[in-house]
């Protein structure tokens, strides 16, 4: 199964033979078309603007997916742009993915989740981190 964003710039695909990754909340496959242009969000965790940080880990994937939308919003891109996210759970459980994935595909909604890596961590660069999202986006040239 194939999703092409309306510009054609990036294919999300999971190819035949490999497990449905779609309830999980991400795809296997990220195609970017030659010449793109390519945007590198850095890790963003959970907190504000103005550096509070809740010690929910639901509200710190709420507040650290609000703050990758800002990141793209800022070069003209939106979540439907994104092909690869790498995410980082502290004391990572099958209560905390199904916590972050409903989260992504609320997100998300209809549109095609990128591909992702998990990463289960110990810690994290801050004390009190406990999420972080990276992304990659394929914006048209």
């Amino acid at each position: 199964m194939k999703h092409s964003t309306p510009s054609h710039t990036l294919t999300l695909s999971n190819p035949p033979g490999l497990y449905d990754p779609r309830d999980n909340g991400y795809s296997h496959v990220a195609e970017v078309a030659a010449g793109a242009r390519l945007v590198f969000v850095a890790g963003q965790g959970g907190e504000t603007a103005d550096g509070q940080l809740s010690a929910d880990f639901a509200d710190q994937v709420r507040q650290a997916l609000a703050n990758l939308q800002l990141a793209l919003n800022a070069v003209g891109a939106e979540v439907g742009h994104v092909a690869k996210l790498t995410v980082l759970i502290v004391d990572h459980s099958h209560a905390r993915l199904e916590i972050f994935g409903a989260q992504l595909q609320q997100l998300w909604g209809a549109r095609s989740t990128p591909a992702c890596t998990l990463i289960p961590v110990p810690r994290l660069a801050l004390d009190g981190i406990l999420f972080e999202i990276e992304a990659v986006a394929a914006l048209p040239a």
